[in-house]
């Protein structure tokens, strides 16, 4: 190793919090879902640590000697107990404190993690790792959007990226564009500088879709101009009740201050008017049903979009199913269902085992009500895995079981759907069904999208707070449209 190389470490401590949700993380919400000690990290990047085989990939071309930290991430769930916070969060700065001295610390996060005892947990990690690091160390973090951007992360930081994709599919790419960035700072060839534009808004922004597919078409083209670093949207996440929930435009430039802020004020402004035009048509199980019924060609894909374990809800809603079995819907397939319970029951009975079942509907009643029913368990996996790009994603000890006709997965480990091999990894063809139920907002469009005739989103109100009007904030006293019509003139 050179002498003169630069000291850079890389850590990653993720979840996203829902905090109305029944559900409390804890430390084995980590471990369950991805947790890799110093140096373990695998090949592949998982949502939220894509920095890591990004540094690896080009630590000896940047002459980089690389200090791996832990890297861990929890599915998205309710907020984060006090004792798991706390210990994840002084076991990063322990590890960046015995790494000193750093040239780089290079952080994958979230965004959107709260805690019992602190609503930006984000920011008060990065504020402890300047703490440690000093003024002259670069900081660099990559978010998910759908996240809270406060001050006190952007005070800390010099480098962000976040993924400019929703669905998620450009994470590996976000996390190497922060080591990209990270090296030309690192190198003296440009000096990162940040401007925000808060937006004053809350809103579902899907990029699989006009207008946002064609506003991300253009910060990519802005991004190759000169003295234009990176361009990001942080979406917000409604489900997170803090003071810094809403939309905002992040602009980096190369030493011009004044570029960043009139570029993101002019796109936030524009990003502003697209409020109330962004999400799909929403339907009512009956009228989702109904159109896949008149469909003939191929399986229509409908999405459970309030009951996505991504969003931090449990997973366990019976609502859709129940609809779809009185109404005698044949040749259709739905993931998943999250009953540690009822999964373990139906192993212990075994594949081709005929039982009666209570499953579904347990954390909230938000959920419905559970189903009792006659089912046959067609297959068991101890650990059953999905794809979201180049990352697996657990779902747990997990079973195929048949009720009614109708082919469910339950699971242990809550995951959204990603990707049809969710099913396929059990023996079920999706190809063959009529009808594929997925529990996700967006995140299963790019990859269903190649097999469906159609899309249809279902929303059931119930376990997600999707209306920002009548979500019991308390945190959040930012006048935010649609809660305020007009918030950039109101007085907060």
């Amino acid at each position: 190793m050179k002498t003169n190389a630069k000291r850079v470490y890389v850590g990653s401590l993720a979840t996203e919090s829902n905090t109305f949700s029944p559900l409390i993380t804890d430390l084995q919400d980590f471990k369950d879902s991805f947790y890799a000690p110093p140096g373990e990290h695998p090949l592949t990047p998982t949502l939220c640590s894509a920095v890591f085989p990004a540094a690896r990939a080009r630590a000896d071309a940047y002459g980089w000697q690389l200090i791996e930290g832990t890297a861990t991430w929890a599915e998205p769930g309710g907020i984060v107990n006090s004792r798991t916070w706390q210990l994840l969060r002084d076991q990063l700065l322990a590890e960046i404190s015995a790494a000193m001295p750093l040239d780089a610390v290079l952080l994958g996060l979230h965004g959107a993690m709260v805690a019992q005892d602190c609503l930006d947990c984000e920011g008060e990690l990065l504020e402890a790792v300047r703490g440690i690091v000093g003024p002259d160390t670069l900081i660099g973090a990559s978010f998910d959007p759908h996240s809270h951007l406060s001050s006190r992360r952007v005070d800390n930081l010099d480098i962000v990226t976040v993924f400019k994709e929703f669905p998620h599919t450009d994470f590996a790419e976000t996390g190497e564009r922060l080591v990209e960035l990270a090296n030309r700072a690192l190198a003296g060839e440009v000096r990162p500088v940040i401007a925000v534009h808060d937006c004053r808004m809350i809103e579902l922004l899907p990029t699989s879709r006009q207008p946002m597919r064609g506003f991300v078409d253009r910060m990519r083209e802005l991004e190759r101009q000169p003295r234009i670093l990176s361009i990001s949207v942080i979406h917000g996440f409604m489900a997170g009740d803090v003071p810094d929930l809403g939309t905002k435009v992040i602009v980096v430039t190369d030493n011009d201050p004044d570029l960043a802020d009139r570029l993101a004020r002019t796109l936030g402004e524009e990003l502003f008017s697209f409020r109330g035009r962004t999400r799909p048509e929403f339907l009512s199980p009956e009228q989702a049903l109904e159109r896949a019924e008149s469909s003939a060609d191929g399986p229509v894909v409908i999405a459970d979009v309030w009951d996505n374990p991504g969003g931090g809800v449990p997973g366990d809603s019976t609502v859709l199913l129940r609809a779809m079995l009185q109404r005698g819907v044949k040749n259709a397939a739905l993931a998943s269902i999250w009953d540690p319970i009822a999964v373990r029951t139906c192993i212990s009975a075994g594949e081709g085992a005929r039982l009666q079942l209570r499953f579904g509907g347990k954390m909230s009643a938000g959920s419905g009500e559970p189903l009792d029913a006659g089912v046959i368990v067609r297959g068991t996996r101890a650990a059953a895995l999905q794809s979201f790009g180049d990352s697996v994603v657990p779902l747990g000890a997990s079973v195929w079981i048949e009720v009614g006709g109708i082919d469910v997965i339950l699971n242990t480990v809550r995951s959204q759907v990603f990707n049809p091999d969710i099913f396929s990894n059990f023996g079920i063809d999706p190809l063959s069904k009529s009808v594929l139920v997925v529990k996700s907002t967006n995140h299963f469009q790019e990859a269903f999208s190649h097999i469906a005739s159609e899309i249809l989103y279902v929303a059931i109100d119930g376990p997600y707070p999707n209306n920002p009007v009548t979500n019991p904030y308390r945190h959040l006293t930012r006048a935010i449209w649609p809660r305020v019509e007009d918030p950039h003139n109101a007085v907060d």
